[in-house]
């Protein structure tokens, strides 16, 4: 997609914090953080919404909850806790229409959150 902030940084003509990279996702440090650490996971097939995923997908979202697991290890997450979050939408709080995964830690989290 053209005009789409994370296939931009995806083919690397926008620069990112970048942590992980694989040939199925990129991960990166978030702008904005909301937590003390705060990793945004990125699939690189462009996919607007969760609605718009296909049964072929499947896989793809399963590795990105696996690269979630590890980065949570690498960074020192994940006997204290941490969440992944994936909004849809703009009224659940999507800015970019291009499906990621935030993986946030280094706090304690509360419930319900937003």
């Amino acid at each position: 997609m053209p005009n789409c902030l994370f296939c931009k940084i995806i083919s690397k003509e926008i620069k990112s914090n970048t942590i992980y990279e694989d040939e199925k996702v990129v991960a990166f440090l978030d702008i904005n953080p909301k937590a003390p650490t705060h990793i945004l996971i990125v699939p690189k097939k462009h996919i607007s919404t969760i609605l718009e995923m296909e049964e072929k997908d499947k896989e793809l979202i399963g590795h990105i909850y696996w690269v979630a697991n590890n980065l949570a290890i690498n960074n020192s997450i994940n006997q204290e806790g941490f969440r992944v979050v994936l909004n849809c939408n703009k009224d659940a709080g999507q800015e970019v229409f291009h499906i990621h995964f935030h993986l946030l830690g280094g706090r304690k989290f509360s419930w319900p959150p937003g």
